[in-house]
């Protein structure tokens, strides 16, 4: 199994995100619990290219501090929302042989939604945690209502496995 944290960039943390602060708490848990249990971590930033403030070399650019990468955890760049958009992810991913992916980050219904159906097209296991994913309001739903569409709803039984936090810590003590 392989954690993957997407788009935890610094211009994106921002309070007006749905749980901010239960977001940032359950992630810092899990990433330990994984790291604990010799589960790799992998990092994935989105560039939105030069000009946006929000590219390679931006100080938004960069991961959160709160769940910033060690040395020598690997980290993607993508430029597109799935994290397949990225060549060298892809490969990295297949040449490990491991088929199960546990999803956290931003934004639900971006980035992690892309990334979770580019997943399950390619044959992978997804796991989402409850509370490990989040996005702001929009105009037609509130963060809360757009997390909670796409945890009960949307992955579901086709897509994913939409499971508790603590039942995904137990797979990740598992997994050592």
């Amino acid at each position: 199994m392989k954690l993957i944290v997407i788009d935890m960039q610094k211009a994106l943390m921002d309070d007006e995100l749905y749980n901010f602060h239960g977001l940032i708490e359950n992630l810092v848990k899990l990433i330990a619990i994984a790291r604990e249990n010799r589960t790799e971590v992998l990092y994935v930033q989105h560039d939105a290219g030069p000009g946006t403030g929000f590219s390679v070399g931006d100080e938004a650019f960069e991961i959160a501090d709160e769940v910033a990468p060690r040395e020598g955890e690997k980290v993607f760049v993508k430029k597109i929302n799935s994290c397949f958009g990225n060549r060298d992810f892809t490969a990295y991913l297949e040449e490990s042989g491991d088929k199960d992916l546990m999803i956290a980050g931003l934004q639900t219904n971006f980035c992690i939604d892309a990334t979770v159906k580019s997943a399950f097209e390619r044959g992978y296991h997804v796991i989402l945690p409850e509370g490990t994913n989040s996005t702001f309001d929009n105009p037609y739903m509130s963060g809360e209502t757009t997390c909670a569409y796409y945890f009960n709803e949307v992955w579901p039984d086709l897509f994913a496995d939409c499971i508790p936090l603590e039942e995904a810590e137990d797979l990740l003590k598992n997994n050592a």
